[in-house]
């Protein structure tokens, strides 16, 4: 998402901007990263994650659900959180978890923050 036309280091982007019409799986996009802390939007299009697998991450991640619904699975306690816009998660490192809905009807975009 970087602007091309404009390298000033400070250039102005959009969360929602440059969002493809039709994607085969799910879009992640880097947007900023340290050697602690990752920002990347996610883009959903009625996507879900594999039937078997879980998410298993090394880093705590911060979730906003920005646009669309969602619900997400933890495999620990059989909990499902439903997304709507604004809502937020902190997952714990190694907190087994999976994407188990995506609104079909309309983009789904997510802020994720990973950190140490």
């Amino acid at each position: 998402m970087t602007d091309k036309a404009n390298p000033w280091p400070a250039a102005k982007e959009n969360l929602f901007g440059g969002i493809p019409a039709e994607l085969s799986e799910e879009l992640f996009e880097q947007l900023a990263a340290s050697e602690n802390v990752t920002i990347e939007r996610i883009i959903s299009q009625g996507h879900v994650t594999p039937a078997g697998k879980w998410y298993d991450q090394e880093r705590n991640e911060w979730v906003v659900l920005l646009a669309g619904g969602a619900a997400i699975l933890f495999e620990q306690d059989n909990k499902r959180l439903t997304m709507r816009p604004g809502d937020f998660v902190n997952i714990p490192a190694h907190c087994r978890h999976r994407v188990e809905w995506t609104d079909p009807g309309q983009d789904t975009v997510w802020l994720a923050v990973h950190y140490l």
